[in-house]
């Protein structure tokens, strides 16, 4: 039985996330995620312009004039939303981890699928796979995603992007809409990441913060890596440790962005201090115009 803590959490993400899906984002989905497979309908006559690839030679005979094929695009899909709940989500350097920025992604793209009448699933992952919910379709369904989101506590102390895109991959039978959300503190996931890209409609969320981005000058303090428990003490007021620091990161995620160009990965990077909703926007309506 929920808490009532927990009750009032999921119920306050269902109202803000369902609130955004119908006034901003559940159209955007729909436009651009719109089903890739087609079913036969109908013949009809040959009209000028039409496809001529589309011709049925067979009813053409018959009735000795042109018909060509109509076919429906196949509505129901299904997304699978591969979330990395490791202890680097844990962090956050304002009033927002990134682990509350994913949950409320997560649930703003669950309504949005719902309401377009698809099924919606979840993995959540760390260095090991911790859980996978079935997809399903409806709010009761949603809801337990959210709630799953909230209350998993994670065995894994890692992040394995590889392993999870790997595993979900293999148990998605048909192309689906296929969302990892990380902040991307792995390595060695590159041949997943392109198999999934060819075999589902795959997007990858990337989660950032600005402290991760670049240090403060704020004297000696200690730094934790949250998914080593490793602590080193850090002088933060050399400018030549702020900039080796700033370095690496820039360089990090500038090698993520050249392997999602190379691969022709759509990708979105979100930042913990600022509002999700103009990025994901965009990046829907550069999917509309680009299929």
């Amino acid at each position: 039985m929920l808490s009532k803590e927990l009750f009032k959490k999921i119920r306050w993400i269902e109202i803000r996330t369902k609130g955004l899906v119908n006034e901003v984002f559940g159209g955007e989905y729909q436009s651009a995620f719109k089903g890739r497979g087609m079913t036969f309908a109908e013949v009809r006559p040959y009209q000028f312009g039409d496809d001529v690839r589309q011709i049925d030679w067979n009813v053409t005979a018959r009735n000795e004039e042109p018909y060509i094929k109509i076919y429906e695009e196949e509505r129901e899909q299904t997304l699978m939303l591969c979330v990395d709940i490791s202890p680097s989500g844990q962090f956050g350097s304002g009033t927002q981890r990134k682990l509350d920025l994913v949950t409320e992604l997560s649930a703003v793209l669950a309504f949005s699928a719902i309401k377009n009448n698809d099924k919606v699933g979840l993995l959540l992952f760390t260095d090991r796979i911790e859980k996978v919910v079935t997809p399903r379709k409806g709010r009761a369904h949603v809801l337990r995603l959210i709630q799953e989101l909230l209350t998993t506590q994670p065995q894994g102390s890692g992040t394995d992007i590889g392993n999870a895109t790997a595993y979900l991959t293999k148990i998605l039978r048909r192309r689906s809409i296929f969302i990892l959300i990380s902040d991307f503190q792995s390595s060695g996931y590159e041949k997943q990441l392109r198999i999934a890209n060819r075999k589902h409609d795959f997007v990858s969320i990337v989660i950032d913060d600005p402290l991760e981005r670049e240090l403060p000058d704020l004297g000696l303090i200690p730094l934790r890596d949250a998914e080593t428990g490793t602590y080193r003490i850090i002088d933060t007021s050399s400018r030549q440790v702020r900039h080796q620091y700033s370095r690496r990161r820039r360089v990090r995620m500038e090698r993520l962005q050249k392997l999602f160009m190379r691969h022709r990965i759509d990708a979105i990077t979100l930042q913990t201090n600022e509002s999700y909703i103009e990025p994901v926007m965009t990046f829907f309506e550069k999917r509309v115009h680009r299929h």
